[in-house]
């Protein structure tokens, strides 16, 4: 057993102990979260194993063709921007670097600074659903450990998905008993523009037992700033999983708030990204899922508790290295970003490294015939190595190979570095609130195994189905509309309207 002022080992703590009647009052009248926290750990334990009492969420992953085709769609549109901005090289370079975050503001306005977050959604691969109002409307969002606030696009929004091809779910407060109205407005600034809405409140469900009341959250109006990569994406909203400190207005988030009504056995939630066999990743509320990976966690502190932020020791790949040489190299662990990413730099001589070509919005492709020389990459973490096999850092699809890295433009004051998903498909990753530390460990193999299929006759989760006959543990429910089993991350049941 860990120590337990080194790390919170959920193992080893029991529900029964952390969440007694007593500790139940506290989390009613002592608000601030990082007060209640820490007398959780004053509790004996009564040995209950990580995988009980889990709530769930499936994670489906966007595919290889959808990634490959927004990536040519990018570059073209790059490419004509400039050429029809020739002489207007200071516009011309803003608009390049439309991917990222906008550059550090020197304005001392608070309420400005608020809305600039590291963050870049062209590329995100896995969605999950949520539930918002009573009764609930679903929405498909990235649970997104890269930022703070809980987003989705309202009845009427404008550049909110196109009709028949992308199309949105969109929230109807009329049709809630739980909406509360706040009105105050919501903004933030992405590196193509700002999307714009006010904050409402609501009853969020992310699984069925965990319903969390009175949340603050946004209602869209306008998400024109983020592009095609939002009227084309198959996700309606997001949901912001790192810390309040840099949500907009710093309001509580979801998590946090799930943690302060108890609805979550313990301050911790876990993901496992699904890999090559269509069966979908999962993220755990509560706690994490000892089946999902080999060997044990190893855990290291946050660097900051603003963004899942920690310190790499050094980051290798065939003949390139990089070390801190006095510099801390900060990254944060980003389940809402695909790729890895670094400084414009450190990336070129990385693709290098590689065999790989940049392009004009800082991305790279490689020659699919020279995949398989690919060098592995080595990560060191808190003096754990972490391997990331060659053949795991690049996308194919249709004779096309995208090198899994791009570069970014970050301010100095930000982290330089971010592992997306190309690293949590490798390691099981557990975030744990209270201790603020991250846990890594060796993902399971994905086995396969007929999950996504609702008329197989067996499933890994069991044989559960409703009485519409939908296979409940593959994620299917019925709808009335059109008469059949349904995904909502798949095909909407009803009209976006």
């Amino acid at each position: 057993m860990q120590d337990a002022s080194h790390h919170f080992d959920i193992v080893s703590f029991s529900r029964c102990s952390l969440f007694s009647p007593l500790v139940y009052n506290m989390v009613f009248y002592s608000d601030p979260i990082n007060l209640l926290l820490p007398s959780l750990l004053i509790a004996s334990p009564c040995g209950v194993t990580a995988t009980d009492k889990l709530s769930r969420i499936a994670l489906h992953k966007r595919s290889d063709d959808e990634l490959i085709a927004a990536h040519l769609k990018r570059e073209r549109d790059a490419l004509q921007q400039m050429l029809m901005q020739v002489g207007g090289n200071n516009q011309r370079d803003h608009n390049l670097r439309r991917r990222n975050l906008v550059e550090a503001s020197n304005d001392t306005n608070d309420k400005g600074n608020e809305s600039i977050l590291i963050k870049d959604y062209s590329n995100t691969q896995y969605f999950g659903v949520v539930e918002i109002g009573t009764p609930p409307q679903s929405f498909q969002v990235v649970y997104d450990t890269g930022s703070s606030d809980l987003w989705v696009p309202k009845i009427g929004c404008t550049h909110c998905g196109l009709p028949f091809v992308a199309s949105k779910n969109k929230y109807d407060s009329s049709q809630s008993s739980s909406y509360e109205e706040d009105g105050s407005d919501f903004e933030i600034m992405y590196g193509s523009g700002g999307v714009h809405g006010f904050f409402s409140k609501e009853s969020i469900s992310l699984t069925p037992d965990i319903v969390v009341q009175n949340q603050t959250f946004a209602e869209v109006t306008d998400a024109g700033g983020l592009g095609t990569t939002y009227s084309l994406g198959k996700f309606h909203g997001i949901l912001g999983l790192a810390f309040s400190s840099i949500s907009i207005g710093f309001g509580s988030t979801v998590f946090e708030n799930a943690i302060r009504q108890n609805v979550v056995d313990q301050p911790i939630f876990a993901f496992y990204l699904g890999r090559e066999s269509g069966r979908p990743g999962e993220l755990t509320f509560g706690g994490y899922d000892s089946s999902k990976f080999e060997g044990d966690l190893n855990y290291v502190k946050l660097d900051e508790a603003t963004y899942w932020q920690i310190k790499m020791d050094s980051f290798q790949m065939g003949d390139y290295q990089k070390l801190p040489f006095g510099n801390d190299m900060t990254a944060i662990i980003d389940s809402g970003t695909s790729f890895i990413t670094g400084p414009r730099a450190e990336v070129d001589r990385i693709a290098k490294a590689a065999g790989a070509t940049g392009n004009i919005i800082g991305e790279y492709t490689i020659d699919c015939d020279r995949v398989d020389e690919i060098p592995d990459i080595e990560i060191v973490i808190g003096g754990i190595e972490y391997t990331i096999p060659g053949s795991k850092t690049f996308i194919q699809s249709q004779g096309f190979c995208l090198f899994a890295f791009s570069a970014n433009y970050n301010p100095p004051t930000a982290p330089q570095w971010i592992l997306g998903d190309i690293f949590m498909r490798e390691y099981y990753t557990v975030f744990n609130y209270h201790d603020k530390t991250i846990g890594f460990a060796k993902a399971a193999r994905d086995d396969g195994g007929d999950y996504d299929s609702n008329f197989s006759r067996e499933n890994n989760l069991g044989e559960h189905r409703d009485e519409h006959g939908c296979l409940l543990s593959a994620g299917y429910s019925w709808c009335a509309h059109s008469n059949e089993c349904f995904r909502p991350w798949e095909t909407l049941c009803a009209s976006a309207e």
